[in-house]
């Protein structure tokens, strides 16, 4: 028997790879297929079931793509329903492959469908689950994503107690824990980072396995704090039930060169947009006016995914050398399949030929620090609500990054803005989306908060409430 994790930290996802006796199954696949296809040929073995263990909301599976290439059997948790061919599983039912089995157990909450697979081994012990979205380390799946649904979160909310209670809990300490998903996933709120665990850890240290617990408590505590979805989360959960393009259709298109007279054209003429996904120290010396800055070096997919809010939306990229592939592929990860190519030779090529670019200014903390005690600055703090709640610049405006498009309303372009983020890449996806809307007076702070901490700027810090 062999299961080997295949983790992607950009979108904090763990598919799997089972085998056993020449059989292969696969457990919540990557969009992108064929490495799934390359590994079990290298093992003269072949991929006979595919599970999912929910309708994936984060990111697109490769499940449709893979079945096609391979006749496997995809199969789903009970009640779920597809445009394509499917296995729904009932509860408790059981799949040989080789020497092991896995067994289907039913839990739902995070969603209607959600599944945990349960792998019997050999000698008939039971060895370990792959959770899902149903049990991560350190928290448990929202219970606020099933879609067209009638039922309201806390009903979602009970049944993942439920589902918790009579069957993961019931089984013994040691078997392993392989969840979908580790930190950085917008699927929980506490999630570990760690991406293999135990029951019996996940017993003593998980919130939401407290053995006391209530059901009304559990339900108050997994819906504290929980942030509004994404809004792409919808539109992937709606791919993965209806189907989509190919894998291989969609980068053959998105992996094209574009002369930059060709670029330039479908920026002005086919409404593309611009996506730059250099590094930010390279966007901030130069870039294309009104381009777009997310960058493949920090959590590309999640941001795309956040931000553009057409999953249709055309795009053309420039990328650092060589990466136009990687791009594409990450892009359709989160379901965004209309990529029409990149800028050939990247901007040099673009400059070379005589076209104007732009830049962003950028100063160090210090200079920022020096300039905040001379001057009364319009500070923007692009974190999240929860990393501004603990610590801020005194006088600082919050304007989460995740929420820029629904808030443009609270900044003016009358005013010059410096902003900063944790530690840089954030502020500057927001001053390239407030640049291309027509704001010109932007500074961004190098190295964001924390460096910005290390000056002798005053902080607001948040100060738990005193029990007594």
């Amino acid at each position: 028997m062999k299961i080997e994790q295949i983790y992607t930290g950009c979108l904090a996802q763990g598919a799997y790879y089972i085998e056993s006796e020449g059989e292969v199954a696969i457990i919540d696949p990557l969009r992108e297929t064929q490495a799934y296809v390359d590994k079990a040929l290298a093992n003269n073995a072949s991929i006979k079931y595919i599970f999912e263990t929910h309708f994936h909301a984060d990111f697109v599976s490769g499940h449709v793509d893979l079945a096609k290439k391979t006749g496997a059997t995809i199969i789903y948790g009970p009640g779920a329903e597809t445009t394509y061919d499917i296995h729904s599983a009932k509860d408790n039912e059981e799949f040989k492959l080789g020497n092991i089995t896995i067994k289907a157990l039913h839990t739902p909450g995070h969603t209607l469908e959600s599944t945990t697979y349960l792998l019997i081994d050999q000698n008939g012990k039971n060895h370990a689950i792959f959770s899902g979205d149903t049990l991560f380390l350190g928290d448990v799946g929202r219970p606020d994503l099933a879609i067209k649904s009638d039922l309201t979160k806390e009903d979602l909310a009970g049944m993942l107690f439920d589902s918790l209670r009579n069957k993961i809990m019931p089984l013994a300490d040691d078997i392993i824990v392989y969840p979908a998903h580790g930190a950085g996933s917008a699927c929980g709120k506490n999630l570990s980072k760690e991406t293999v665990g135990s029951i019996g850890d996940q017993k003593k240290t998980n919130y939401a396995l407290r053995a006391d617990m209530t059901k009304t408590e559990f339900i108050e505590e997994v819906l504290d704090g929980i942030a509004p979805p994404p809004q792409y989360f919808a539109k992937n959960a709606m791919m993965n039930k209806t189907g989509y393009d190919s894998f291989e259709t969609v980068l053959k298109s998105g992996d094209s060169p574009l002369s930059p007279e060709d670029f330039e054209a479908m920026a002005n003429h086919e409404e593309a947009l611009v996506l730059d996904v250099r590094p930010q120290s390279d966007y901030i010396k130069a870039h294309i006016p009104n381009s777009i800055f997310i960058g493949l070096n920090g959590q590309f997919a999640p941001w795309v995914g956040a931000l553009i809010t057409d999953l249709k939306q055309p795009i053309i990229l420039v990328v650092p050398e060589g990466k136009s592939k990687e791009a594409v592929t990450r892009l359709s990860r989160v379901g965004y399949d209309n990529t029409l190519g990149y800028l050939e030779g990247g901007l040099d090529a673009w400059i070379t030929s005589g076209k104007d670019t732009d830049t962003l200014e950028s100063i160090s903390a210090e200079t920022f620090a020096d300039r905040a005690k001379k001057e009364d600055l319009n500070i923007l703090d692009v974190r999240k609500d929860g990393e501004y709640s603990s610590s801020h610049i005194e006088n600082a405006q919050h304007f989460s990054l995740d929420l820029i498009n629904t808030n443009m309303n609270e900044v003016s372009k009358d005013k010059t803005y410096h902003i900063h983020c944790a530690g840089g890449y954030r502020s500057v996806i927001a001053a390239s989306i407030l640049k291309a809307r027509g704001f010109h007076n932007l500074v961004d702070i190098e190295g964001g908060f924390g460096a910005i901490k290390k000056t002798d700027l005053p902080m607001t810090d948040f100060v738990c409430p005193s029990t007594l």
